[in-house]
């Protein structure tokens, strides 16, 4: 059987038509009226199993047999061989996949080296900010350290004024 032969006989089932567009691409007047009858049947090329029928629907099984063609050239299914590798192809493959390696392993140091470097900027950028805090602890205590200073020859010049101002209240008192 040739394939347009295979063809024709699928455009007469009627299912087929139903289910594939590109055998029949133009519409069938059937008779019915878009009706299918789905009893159980089982034709040479085409086996339809009804699978159950209910009022929301039909649920049919359409098992279709492989084509033979009679006479026809024989169809290859598995791939044609190949050609065993020339020394040279083995070769070029070899540095290719060599030249890989390579590439991989310089993007692994790369990536590496920018790993490790990152983590010298962190711990630097930690170090200067324990500096920095340190710093300023520093400075804080030496601002406090001297407004302790102030404060306490403020407080002196204060009582020596004091005692001062008692001394001539006394002198006055002793005049007088």
């Amino acid at each position: 059987m040739t394939l347009a032969a295979y063809r024709e006989k699928m455009r007469e089932l009627p299912l087929v038509s139903l289910f594939c567009s590109c055998i029949l691409p133009q519409p069938r007047d059937d008779k019915k009226e878009g009706v299918v009858d789905l009893n159980l049947c089982n034709i040479r090329d085409m086996e339809v199993i009804e699978l159950s029928k209910r009022t929301s629907g039909q649920a049919f099984e359409v098992i279709l047999m492989p084509p033979t063609f009679d006479g026809g050239p024989e169809l290859r299914a598995t791939t044609p061989p190949r050609q065993k590798p020339s020394l040279e192809e083995i070769q070029k493959k070899l540095a290719a996949a060599q030249e890989r390696r390579k590439c991989q392993e310089a993007e692994l140091l790369k990536h590496l080296a920018e790993r490790r470097e990152h983590e010298r900027e962190v711990a630097q950028k930690a170090l200067t900010k324990e500096r920095q805090e340190h710093r300023a602890d520093a400075d804080k205590e030496q601002r406090q350290m001297h407004l302790n200073a102030s404060r306490e020859r403020l407080h002196e010049e204060e009582e020596e004024e004091e005692e001062g101002e008692k001394e001539e209240e006394e002198k006055e008192e002793e005049e007088e």
